[in-house]
């Protein structure tokens, strides 16, 4: 193989590293806001307050 070659496959190699570690980053801070998110609830239920979910509309319930 030639210089250039190398070269490209190198930059290419580093780049999907990259990606990979952003990919993992971002799925490390959702894990951290979900798990903040289910202990308010348990703090919530404990103490009898009612839980303040930021869910999908779809899955509440109507109050009809």
């Amino acid at each position: 193989m030639n210089e250039k070659t190398e070269t490209g496959q190198q930059s290419r190699k580093e780049a999907i590293e990259a990606q990979a570690k952003l990919r993992r980053e971002r799925a490390a801070e959702k894990l951290r806001e979900n798990l903040g998110r289910r202990k308010q609830q348990v703090r919530a239920r404990r103490s009898g307050q009612a839980d303040e979910t930021n869910g999908l509309p779809a899955a509440k319930m109507d109050e009809s």
